[in-house]
């Protein structure tokens, strides 16, 4: 039986889609070794997601922000974001970035991306990231102050993970593995520099016993990079994400 430990970086069960079973899922996930951070894309979820956290000693953690899907809805409030952080439980600022699959201000999306890598920075919180179809404008954002984080959901070229490795971010994989080819990119990735997530309720692996991802999937994508990578590495991703995140 595998006993390994195992922290999903990116779930989201301060979503609504956990609203009736959410700490049900939370037991059995602790039960079967798998920490988690709930990741905030509003005011309202990162709230949400911390108050979750606040709920237990350790093994569930929080990361506040606002993704910019709601650029051109949700400014971000630093005063009401500052009063979330008087819990110890959050670990990150996110989850941020750009989205350029849809129809919004991509000059909305900057400023509220810019605006909540100062707070990171000012805070000293690693970022979540988010970049779709935008990578390099993450970069050139990221590229001009000293920040630190990962890019959540990769799914960029080799050209792309080599400037953000180049930054010192660390790369996030989720069940994209198992729909996009993704297989160079990981085995390029350094060992050190890997991060797991779900992003549950979203991105179900194949093999998973329901549709409704959580978290327990990232061990079908941790078994998949140790496929990837002809060795297992669950305890140095494991050990990545206490680093970055600055769990004890």
């Amino acid at each position: 039986m595998n006993m390994d430990n195992y922290i999903d970086t990116h779930a989201h069960l301060n979503f609504a889609d956990f609203e009736k079973d959410r700490f049900d899922v939370i037991e059995n996930c602790l039960l079967n070794k798998v920490s988690m951070i709930n990741v905030g894309t509003t005011f309202l979820d990162s709230k949400i997601a911390v108050s979750i956290a606040e709920k237990y000693a350790s093994s569930v953690y929080a990361s506040i922000g606002v993704h910019p899907l709601y650029a051109e809805k949700e400014k971000f409030e630093k005063t009401k974001f500052k009063e979330l952080l008087k819990s110890k439980k959050v670990v990150a600022i996110g989850e941020i970035g750009l989205d350029y699959f849809y129809n919004i201000s991509k000059e909305k999306q900057k400023e509220l991306f810019l605006e909540q890598a100062i707070f990171a920075k000012e805070n000293d919180l690693p970022m979540i990231i988010h970049s779709r179809n935008a990578f390099l404008d993450v970069y050139n954002i990221l590229k001009k102050r000293k920040v630190k984080g990962v890019l959540h959901c990769f799914t960029g070229g080799l050209d792309d993970l080599k400037r953000f490795l180049d930054l010192g971010f660390y790369i996030g994989f989720n069940g994209m593995i198992f729909k996009t080819d993704l297989d160079e990119v990981i085995r390029k990735t350094p060992n050190e520099r890997i991060l797991i997530e779900t992003d549950c309720p979203y991105l179900t692996p194949p093999l998973f016993y329901e549709r409704r991802n959580n978290p327990l999937g990232v061990k079908f994508v941790m078994e998949k990079i140790n496929e990837l990578k002809g060795e297992d590495i669950t305890t140095v991703v494991y050990n990545n994400t206490l680093k970055l995140f600055k769990i004890c």
